[in-house]
Order: structure tokens, then C-alpha cells, then sequence
């Protein structure tokens, strides 16, 4: 597989939904990782990141506003003994559990299938990092019936220096919206400042569409880290 553009690949796409990256830089001390959320409503589009321990959540920019938390409000990610757990659902907290308990990545993924939100039936996607491996997920309907889950599990055990993986819940636009198809998608990880990477993802996504970004550099060795987070909502 070619290694993409990550900021073309971003343009070129209005609205991908919501989406994790992860790599590794080129020196390969430093894994980064940057989770996103674009929305089309306006219960979407209402909300922001904030900090959550060591992880964050999604609240409601204007509580007032808010209609059905029951898909949009909930922990993106966790941390849990040094392990960086991102999801784009309450899925984060099935993950965090299960491995609480010994138990899997694909343990607990095996329990839960795609957002019960007819007729996109968006796609779950999540994704584990330790140390300069991670591992990604995607659970699907099968082309868009609702009666056969499909998941898919990508598993990068030492993640290359200069390269990355993204993955995203939708295809492009539509309606209904057409869910990610394939494995994640390599790009390459090029060699600039954290912050100068974390504001071109975010200058990437489709301006009317985009709602939050979470960004995090991990030093592999040591386990430190650095963390953005931009929110559309609080730069009007």
C-alpha cells in the first residue's frame, strides 16, 4: 500500500465522520495519535472535548440544545496502565473493563457491534496503543444490513517510524452515508513539531463539518505525553 497525504486525504473528503490516526515518528521514539468528530445535525455539531483524568469526554457546547446524548456524549478515550484506549463510542469503557479484567481488545469488541442509528448504521472504530504498538478495529453492518455484524481487526505489533494508519467511520457524504470500507489507511508521518502536526490535521478537516480534535504525542520510552485539543465550538 502507497502511503497517503494525511492532510490531502483529509481535504479531499468533506466529511469522513469520525476518525483515528496513529503513528509513529520518524525518529521512533514518539507515537502520536489524533482522534476527531465532524457532524452534519445541530445536536451533532453542539458539543466539545474536555479533559477527563488522563483522558477525555464529550459534553454539550449549549446543554439547552442538546436532544439525545445517547450516541454523542461519551469518554473518546482512556488511559489504563499506561495503555491509550480511543474509541468513537461508549465502546471506550467496554475496552477499558475487559482489560481491567486480563481480558482482550478483541475480547471486548467481540461484545458490541455498529451504532444503532438506522439507516447509517455508523460503524464503531477503536483502537489500543502500547509502547510502539497498536492495534485498530472497525465493527460494520455487512454493506448496510442491520442483520449481519461484521468486525474487522488490524493488528500493527511495531509500528514504523515515519508511517501511520487511519481509520474512519464513514466512506465520504450521503444518505444514507456510505460506511468506511477496507483496512486503515497508511499515511506517512513526517518529521515537524507536534503542534505544527496537530494544527494541520485540524486545518484539514472540512471547515462547516468539523467539531472537535484530540491530539496526543506519547514518548515511548517514558510514557510522557503532550495533548491538544481544539474545539470549533470555542473559537467563535
Amino acid at each position: 500500500m502507497k502511503a497517503v497525504n494525511l492532510y490531502d486525504y483529509l481535504k479531499n473528503n468533506e466529511y469522513p465522520g469520525r476518525g483515528i490516526a496513529i503513528s509513529r515518528t520518524p525518529c521512533g521514539k514518539k507515537m502520536r495519535i489524533a482522534y476527531f468528530i465532524m457532524g452534519r445535525s445541530e445536536n451533532s455539531r453542539n458539543r466539545v472535548f474536555v479533559t477527563d483524568g488522563e483522558g477525555i469526554r464529550t459534553e454539550a457546547y449549549d446543554p439547552s440544545k442538546m436532544k439525545d446524548p445517547s450516541l454523542i456524549i461519551y469518554a473518546p478515550v482512556r488511559v489504563l496502565d499506561g495503555v491509550q484506549i480511543v474509541t468513537n463510542g461508549n465502546q471506550t469503557d467496554t475496552i477499558n473493563d475487559y482489560m481491567k479484567e486480563g481480558k482482550t481488545f478483541e475480547d471486548a469488541l467481540r461484545t458490541r457491534t455498529f451504532e444503532p442509528d438506522d439507516p447509517n448504521w455508523t460503524p464503531r472504530i477503536s483502537a489500543v496503543v502500547k509502547g510502539a504498538a497498536y492495534q485498530m478495529s472497525i465493527l460494520k453492518s455487512a454493506d448496510g444490513n442491520p442483520e449481519s455484524a461484521q468486525r474487522y481487526f488490524f493488528d500493527y505489533t511495531d509500528g514504523v517510524a515515519g508511517c501511520g494508519h487511519i481509520i474512519h467511520t464513514y466512506k465520504c457524504n450521503g444518505n444514507p452515508i456510505p460506511s468506511f470500507e477496507g483496512e486503515p489507511v497508511l499515511f506517512e508521518q513526517e518529521k515537524i513539531p507536534f503542534d505544527e502536526w496537530s494544527d494541520k490535521v485540524w486545518e484539514a478537516l472540512n471547515f462547516d463539518n468539523k467539531v472537535s480534535l484530540f491530539t496526543r504525542s506519547i514518548e515511548i520510552e517514558t510514557g510522557a505525553v503532550e495533548t491538544r485539543i481544539y474545539n470549533k465550538n470555542e473559537e467563535k
